[in-house]
């Protein structure tokens, strides 16, 4: 691959590059660079947010560079409080290497374990003395801690700061110091962390690290960071129709994210496709089907992609129900249908859901409901649909 060509295969959706003159000389020597990403093993779960991180770590792999995984066994027991608004929960040790093991299976499906080293920062911090971690915290002063955003919000709002909180900044940075990073990834949310790391390594006397900082995927709500807490994530160990169904779903103006961030598609076939959608040659779906059928194929192959696309036109149709579905539990009896439908997740307010049927895009049971004022009779099991593709089980319980 030409220089010219690893450069937009390594800058490709990268919001910021910390300094861009640093990376192009680091990569001038010719020699593998330290690629370092840190993760904190908070939660179990993999989603597609994390994987633009990933990624990108895969493709520094494929251009020749090593990839340092950096367990956090002890910064996840402090607790990044990066873009909180509130002192994260503290794990313990066992929670945290219990969640990493399961991070790691789903880790490896995108980066490469050969080219991988995985390390625990409990390796350094476990030896560190007193005075070592008191000289650490001299590199960094109060003032610099409350320029954060995060922080200066919760000071304002009255909410706690924990002087542990104020750890976690330079023990990310130490990790660089510990492993020579030459090159830190992660998202906007991290620049203050990965820029310690960039003042720490320089004032140890070592060469500093480049922070290449990449977007923060949006869920399929179109609205907020995908998130398992928000509901709006899509898991990179779904089955291949529940990941096809979500994709298929996305709202139009998540598709050209997805694309860049998601796939290796290139950018000038993306462009072109778009504007077909945009001068209405090209229906928006057959753009969302290939990006559904690319991002499946990565994680259960071609056939799964294939078989997860014939079930959605039956979905979509109206010939068949996706795997599944949400179920919203309520006590027996009648109920308002826009009430429902907010109840269900499938609209904001009850004005929105009355609309929603004003519309007629909502069935109960398969009977079209016309009247924004009808209740439903909930006596067993029901099923609620919203537009084409949008259902929920509506239960007793």
């Amino acid at each position: 691959m030409s220089d010219n060509a690893a450069w937009k295969t390594i800058t490709r959706g990268v919001l910021e590059i910390i300094e861009e003159d640093d990376l192009r000389r680091k990569l001038a020597k010719g020699t593998p660079l330290n690629i370092k990403l840190g993760i904190d093993p908070t939660s179990p779960d993999v989603h597609l947010g994390f994987t633009v991180v990933m990624r990108k770590l895969r493709q520094f792999q494929d251009l020749g560079h090593r990839v340092i995984l950096i367990v956090g066994d002890y910064t996840a027991t402090v607790g990044d409080p990066s873009g909180k608004n509130k002192t994260r929960p503290i794990l313990t040790h066992e929670e945290v290497l219990k969640n990493a093991e399961t991070y790691k299976q789903q880790f490896f499906k995108i980066v490469d374990p050969a080219k991988t080293s995985v390390v625990y920062n409990g390796e350094w911090f476990s030896k560190l003395t007193f005075t070592g971690v008191t000289n650490l915290m001299s590199q960094i002063t109060v003032a610099q801690m409350l320029e954060r955003d995060d922080f200066q919000k919760r000071y304002r709002g009255g909410q706690p700061i924990s002087l542990h909180e104020f750890l976690y900044p330079m023990m990310q940075a130490y990790d660089s110091v510990m492993i020579d990073a030459d090159v830190e990834l992660g998202g906007m949310d991290q620049k203050f962390n990965v820029l310690r790391g960039r003042e720490l390594q320089r004032g140890l006397g070592k060469e500093p690290q480049v922070g290449l900082f990449l977007p923060i995927l949006l869920g399929t709500d179109g609205k907020e960071k995908m998130s398992k807490s928000l509901g709006n994530y899509i898991g990179v160990n779904e089955p291949p129709q529940d990941m096809f169904h979500k994709l298929y779903s996305l709202p139009d103006a998540l598709v050209e994210s997805y694309f860049q961030l998601l796939t290796d598609i290139p950018l000038e076939s993306i462009q072109a496709k778009l504007a077909e959608v945009a001068s209405g040659k090209t229906n928006p779906n057959v753009l969302k089907e290939e990006l559904a059928r690319d991002i499946v194929t990565q994680y259960h192959g071609a056939d799964a992609a294939e078989k997860a696309a014939v079930q959605e036109k039956k979905i979509h149709s109206g010939e068949a129900l996706p795997e599944n579905i949400p179920v919203l539990k309520v006590a027996a009896g009648e109920h308002w249908i826009p009430e429902l439908i907010v109840k269900a997740g499938l609209a904001k307010s009850n004005g929105e859901g009355r609309r929603l049927i004003e519309n007629g895009g909502v069935t109960f049971d398969d009977a079209k409901v016309s009247d924004p004022k009808a209740k439903a009779m909930v006596a067993g099991t029901h099923l609620l649909k919203c537009g084409k593709r949008s259902f929920v089980r509506v239960e007793v319980g």
